[in-house]
């Protein structure tokens, strides 16, 4: 089954990320590519992530697609204005891609072409609402298409902001523009999630969670230092302290799969995303031990 059926039908759906790299080397990204392949249900492609240019997504969708692995396009507005973005759309629909996870995209500050000018023409909910038009035939401006699209929209929503309610807020836009599927920012509180997840069940979505893998102590109060939504327990960066700095990324994967296992058998949501930064040859560790292989 597609993507879109599995979460429908009521599996619970795993995800991760295939990042582009920066150049046209793409010999580890088809590795991870095929290592990934029959053992997730869909890969995002990530958009220039944190304004780093990088390879389109589009393009290594498409390579994902020829590699049977089914991708979700990530989509920013960052970098393209209303036609770029409509037009990218439609040309992801007609190389046959069927899913799109839409935001907003990190401002170019936190990349490396700081001086880039951020376009910023619509926004995560404006492009949702084009991407509905675009599946009824109707560009932005109301002109009939020849020929429809026919995505699965998705978007993205943080549950453990320290200021909820202007995220609940969006998050109800965004189901009104169209969201079929959502995925978190990362999550470590479980009991935190639970009570986000008894929010959301009171719509008809999909909730994917965001598992960030935990390298190191460092890497867990830096986020909370840096990374807006995230807030890693200490009694979790304690416990990868105790392991040792050779045994650090050991316990990080214990704890994401740690956590799944919960979410899965408690069933708190409808899937996970996981995100093994740099590591993406580990999701099959995780999962493995999670009790999904």
């Amino acid at each position: 089954m597609t993507f879109r059926e599995t979460l429908n039908a009521g599996q619970f759906v795993v995800t991760a990320e295939i990042g582009p790299p920066k150049g046209t080397d793409i010999t580890e990204m088809t590795e991870n590519i095929h290592l990934l392949k029959g053992k997730i249900h869909a890969a995002n492609v990530t958009d220039n992530q944190s304004a780093v240019m990088r390879i389109c997504s589009l393009a290594v969708c498409r390579i994902a697609l020829d590699n049977g692995l089914e991708p979700i396009l990530q989509m920013t507005c960052r970098d393209r204005n209303r036609i770029g973005l409509q037009s990218d759309l439609l040309g992801a629909h007609v190389l046959g891609i069927r899913n799109v996870l839409c935001m907003t995209g990190d401002y170019v500050s936190a990349g490396d072409h700081k001086d880039a000018k951020p376009v910023y023409d619509v926004e995560s909910v404006q492009l949702l609402r084009i991407v509905d038009g675009l599946n009824r035939g109707k560009d932005m401006s109301g002109n009939d298409l020849k020929g429809p699209t026919d995505f699965f929209r998705g978007a993205v929503v943080t549950p453990e902001t320290d200021y909820i309610e202007p995220q609940l807020m969006k998050f109800e836009k965004k189901i009104n523009a169209g969201a079929k599927f959502f995925q978190t920012q990362a999550i470590y509180d479980i009991e935190k999630f639970k009570e986000f997840m008894s929010y959301v069940r009171k719509f008809p979505v999909k909730m994917l969670a965001g598992i960030v893998v935990l390298k190191s102590a460092g890497m867990a109060n830096f986020m909370n230092k840096n990374v807006p939504g995230i807030r890693v327990p200490q009694e979790l960066i304690d416990e990868i302290k105790a392991a040792g700095k050779e045994k650090a990324l050991e316990t990080g994967l214990d704890i994401a799969a740690r956590h799944i296992r919960q979410l899965k058998e408690e069933g708190i949501c409808d899937g996970v995303h996981i995100m093994a930064i740099g590591i993406e040859h580990k999701v099959p560790v995780i999962m493995e031990r999670a009790g999904l292989l």
